[in-house]
């Protein structure tokens, strides 16, 4: 199926109208990896549609996440995130660089919380949230912890010496 005929479909499923800029912004989700945020979006959006604001990108990314076809990442990560994946999943966040991967939903034990919801309310869907220090930042703040080590060292040398 074309792109701009699922487009269509997936407007008119959501009962939305299929705008110009609707399409360009949902394909340029769709197109990039990982957990984008609407600034980077934005930025991508910008370059075939100059004359686009950030406001209209964010606008309609709220459409987008209240209609379903989209889904956000995480309410509580700094920003907001968004994601085209609709299988079940979880997600990994590093709090130093704020990254964000997927986690099979496999690859945790059940999540059991039913027995334990207030009265009325309805699960839409499971969302948990791994969270630490990823690799990349982890690496970093050894090699820079032992640099800075080494530096106060020399420095108190220098102080105890002069």
């Amino acid at each position: 199926m074309h792109p701009e005929t699922h487009f269509r479909e997936l407007c008119h499923q959501h009962q939305l109208a299929a705008t110009h800029q609707r399409q360009l912004i949902y394909e340029t989700v769709m197109a990039m990896p990982g957990h984008p945020s609407p600034e980077a979006i934005y930025d991508k959006v910008r370059k075939r549609i100059p004359s686009i604001s950030l406001a209209t990108v964010y606008k309609n990314i709220h459409t987008f996440l209240d209609s379903g076809m989209l889904r956000e990442v995480s309410l509580h990560h700094g920003s907001l995130r968004v994601e085209a994946n609709e299988e079940a999943h979880h997600h990994v966040v590093c709090v130093k660089c704020k990254s964000i991967m997927d986690l099979e939903e496999s690859s945790m034990e059940s999540v059991l919380v039913r027995d334990k919801l207030p009265r009325g309310f309805q699960v839409k869907r499971i969302a948990v949230d791994v969270i630490g220090v990823c690799l990349t930042c982890s690496s970093s703040a050894r090699q820079s912890g032992t640099h800075s080590t080494r530096i106060r060292k020399h420095r108190v040398r220098k102080t105890v010496h002069s």
